[in-house]
């Protein structure tokens, strides 16, 4: 009995004299991994800038013409269109890089105009009213000044031009591979297909339960579009009960662009051969 009320008594002068501490228990730590929402969120960081070496000239003399009408804001929005050799409700829009509304981008309207028989209204519609650059870091700040209330009144003045019976699919890289995704979104029902080149995509769910199609995606190795950025845009697609076919390319972030330092022509075949394979599917052409 001694030695437990010496024992009681040491523990009593513990607890008085603040020696000991009776130990707390933690809250678990919750880590949230948050995605980006928009390409803009890249921009301040020097290594993603270095990714989009300044494109090499080349010379273009297109097929199109430079086109004008009014937004939904009153503003006049504008585009390079080239239009179907016979009068069509086939149109495909497209979505430039963030350097801007360049010949690189009407080049490619060009393209997809040629291999999609000339049975299709090409519409590249101009993200940025006018401006473009070949500046890396001027093409970031464009991007990030971009207003997205203007980006959708752009997009849906595309919609009107084409008019009520237009069934569009869209197409676009980077910058415009994000805006490909949603202009899909905006299209509603006269939305037929959606082609993202290593673009942001859209991961709310809700949001993606309105699309009227299914997405093609070709991806890059990168770090700020991952593989975990793509998957989980896979998984909200799939809880949107929507199809989503996609690739990720071993190649950089913009190989696609020939004007670019690092384009990748084998990559490039590829991924051009799967989107208008898409496309022809969808046009039925």
């Amino acid at each position: 009995m001694n030695f437990l009320f010496t024992n009681l008594f040491i523990v009593a002068l513990y607890l008085l004299s603040g020696i000991y501490q009776p130990v707390k228990i933690q809250k678990p730590i919750t880590v949230c991994h948050t995605t980006p929402k928009d390409m803009a969120d890249f921009v301040s960081d020097p290594e993603f800038v270095k990714m989009h070496p300044a494109p090499v000239y080349f010379d273009f003399q297109g097929l199109g013409k430079e086109i004008s009408f009014t937004a939904a804001d009153g503003k006049n929005a504008s585009a390079y269109l080239v239009k179907a050799k016979k009068k069509s409700n086939k149109w495909l829009f497209v979505y430039q890089e963030w350097w801007g509304l360049n010949d690189h981008i009407r080049s490619e309207a060009d393209k997809y105009y040629k291999d999609l028989g000339e049975n299709v209204n090409i519409l590249a519609l101009d993200m940025y009213d006018g401006k473009s650059t070949s500046d890396p870091a001027e093409a970031g700040k464009l991007m990030q000044g971009a207003d997205q209330a203007r980006l959708m009144n752009i997009i849906n003045a595309g919609y009107k031009y084409a008019g009520p019976k237009a069934q569009v699919a869209s197409v676009g890289w980077c910058f415009g591979g994000g805006l490909s995704l949603k202009s899909a979104l905006a299209g509603g029902k006269q939305n037929i297909g959606s082609v993202m080149y290593y673009g942001m995509p859209v991961q709310d769910v809700e949001q993606l339960k309105m699309l009227n199609s299914d997405v093609l995606g070709l991806f890059a190795t990168e770090q700020w579009i991952s593989k975990e950025v793509i998957e989980e845009f896979a998984v909200n697609m799939k809880k949107a009960d929507k199809k989503l076919t996609y690739k990720i390319f071993n190649a950089v972030h913009g190989f696609s662009n020939p004007s670019n330092p690092k384009f990748d022509p084998e990559a490039t075949k590829e991924a051009y051969g799967m989107s208008l394979g898409y496309l022809k599917s969808k046009f039925k052409v």
